[in-house]
């Protein structure tokens, strides 16, 4: 098996709509929600928001796209736009969850919901290729594995990469080269270890 086809095994949520439809969708909301939905999703768990929190935040990064979808200044940067707004969301939420977390009081387990019913993206995670790819992802640090991500799973280029996460353009295209070159090495760690047979 090879890096290309263990990365293409992933969930992959699609590419957004059409660049050229993007200035329409700037007036109009639900079409946004509607095109950006299964992105929104895919980027919040790929950025760690665990499977129960996932529909409160993905909700709260649609409250921000709302509210500012006004001020983008241009539309054919919509995907890239709406990355950031991920993004920002995200880290909040990690944030306010490390401080209720430092502050909680000891729980009685009894008290805990149960487990829901696995959504499709849950039961897409437990396939052995996925687990897979996403313990040699867990081998790259945090910025190769956001680039590797957004360019392999989620087909951004890497000007978009480098718009969403405001980085320069050569930072995106080094980071990403980088990134490739670190997956493929532990990839291939793998391989020699015997976990996975290479096609």
């Amino acid at each position: 098996m090879s890096g290309h086809d263990l990365v293409a095994s992933a969930p992959f949520s699609g590419p957004g709509p059409v660049r050229s439809d993007s200035a329409a969708l700037v007036q109009n909301f639900p079409a946004v929600y509607r095109d950006y939905f299964d992105f929104v999703w895919s980027c919040t768990r790929r950025l760690g928001v665990s499977a129960e929190a996932t529909d409160d935040v993905v909700q709260e990064v649609f409250i921000v796209i709302h509210s500012r979808l006004h001020t983008l200044e241009r539309p054919a940067a919509l995907r890239s736009w709406i990355y950031g707004v991920v993004r920002r969301v995200v880290s909040a939420h990690h944030r306010a969850r490390r401080s209720k977390l430092d502050s909680a009081a000891p729980f009685d387990l009894a008290e805990l919901p149960g487990p829901r019913q696995p959504t499709p993206l849950d039961l897409a995670e437990q396939n052995d290729q996925v687990k897979l790819l996403w313990s040699v992802l867990d081998e790259l640090d945090d910025d190769k594995r956001e680039v590797f991500v957004l360019a392999e799973l989620e087909e951004m280029t890497a000007p978009e990469i480098s718009e969403a996460i405001d980085i320069p353009i050569n930072t995106a295209y080094s980071r990403l080269r980088a990134a490739r070159q670190a997956f493929n090495e532990a990839l291939a760690r793998r391989v020699a270890r015997g976990e996975l047979c290479r096609t």
